[in-house]
């Protein structure tokens, strides 16, 4: 008697590109947390948020790895640096807007979370369960970090 295990299904070369989205999108938020936390160095919550998004960073890594997205290109430690132009755009559009001041750091962040949010729900649809179980981790995680953001901007408003 066999033992048989459903392999892995082979992800479509759109799925894959959105699995790199999602890391090197994690990545742009940690960077952002990095840099503004540089700048507003009074603001304690970056560098927490800079902690949870590096596991956001690792978990997508992770699941790229699974399905055979090559992530090793990437210089994790180069902040500010993506393949991606659309990533590179934005981020230095978050720095610019968010040197301004404490409380544009912070709402950058806001926009931040709230966009990764809504790709992770996008890029879930159709994927399989040990991705979607990975998005769902990494939507969490997001949500909570609004929460703490919210409670951050209250305090700077």
């Amino acid at each position: 008697m066999s033992i048989h295990t459903n392999p892995r299904p082979e992800l479509t070369v759109d799925q894959k590109e959105m699995l790199f989205f999602i890391y090197e999108e994690g990545k742009l938020a940690r960077d952002v947390y990095i840099s503004l936390g540089k700048i507003h160095k009074n603001e304690g919550i970056f560098t927490l948020m800079q902690t949870i998004k590096q596991n956001h960073v690792e978990l997508a890594r992770g699941i790229c790895n699974t399905h055979g997205v090559e992530t090793s290109h990437v210089y994790e430690n180069m902040i500010g640096k993506f393949d991606s132009p659309v990533l590179q755009t934005l981020y230095d559009s978050c720095i610019e807007t968010g040197s301004r001041s404490r409380l544009d750091a912070l709402e950058v962040c806001e926009f931040v979370e709230h966009t990764g949010i809504e790709d992770i729900e996008q890029t879930s649809i159709g994927m399989p369960d040990d991705v979607v179980s990975v998005y769902d981790q990494l939507k969490k995680a997001s949500l909570d970090q609004l929460d703490f953001l919210e409670s951050a901007i209250y305090r700077a408003a």
